[in-house]
């Protein structure tokens, strides 16, 4: 059925089943074997670092493994299927569909369009289209939650690092396009944490300040 579709239908397609996968919120499909609705508790966001503060770093594991997971399966099934003798591209339709899986986690369908903030699923889609973009990623975001301990700062920091990471390698347009549109998407998604933190309640984890501790004066 897939193969008989146009180029541009297909896209189409590709990209509805992505947002569709990337609707399903590991929080709140591991919240209901345990009763609970994690939106309900904390800051009431469906993501990982809710998951972390209000059930522990177990269910938050699952919680990240989850949308780390159908980020890249999204992203797999566009390059497994999208056509390479037509327009766009495969790369294009696979970037189009990492960048459904992180709509769909934010505006989730099959939960009342209350999702995440879609870092985790876009980690995923990285993973198979910029394999080495993940760790730089990682390593900035370390950097900046063990000097600050915020977790949105940190996240916002490193989803920066994106677009500068795709022209220092001199990517290609569509890598480029999703690497601004995610960079983007990001600040808007943490705008709430941007905004608490610019009138100085943000959440901290303080044990996490590393930093501080090593070169805190005696």
């Amino acid at each position: 059925m897939i193969g008989g579709m146009s180029p541009h239908l297909l896209v189409v397609a590709l990209s509805l089943l992505a947002y569709l996968i990337g609707s399903l919120s590991g929080s709140l499909l591991l919240g209901r074997f345990r009763g609970v609705d994690i939106r309900r508790h904390g800051s009431g966001n469906a993501g990982g670092t809710n998951a972390f503060r209000t059930l522990g770093w177990k269910f938050a594991l699952g919680v990240a493994l989850i949308d780390i997971g159908k980020g890249a399966l999204a992203t797999w099934l566009a390059l497994r299927f999208a056509r390479a003798d037509a327009s766009p591209s495969v790369a294009m339709v696979a970037y189009l569909a990492a960048f459904a899986a992180v709509v769909g986690h934010v505006w989730p369908v099959w939960h009342g369009f209350r999702g995440g903030k879609g870092a985790a699923t876009a980690v995923g889609g990285l993973l198979l289209l910029w394999p080495w973009s993940v760790p730089v990623l990682l390593l900035a975001w370390l950097l900046v939650l063990t000097g600050t301990g915020y977790v949105g700062l940190s996240t916002v920091i490193a989803g920066a690092c994106l677009p500068l990471l795709a022209w220092w390698g001199d990517a290609a347009p569509e890598r480029m396009a999703f690497a601004i549109a995610i960079a983007l998407f990001l600040v808007f998604t943490h705008r709430g944490n941007l905004q608490r933190l610019r009138d100085g309640n943000e959440s901290r984890f303080e044990r996490v300040r590393i930093w501080r501790r090593m070169f805190a004066r005696p």
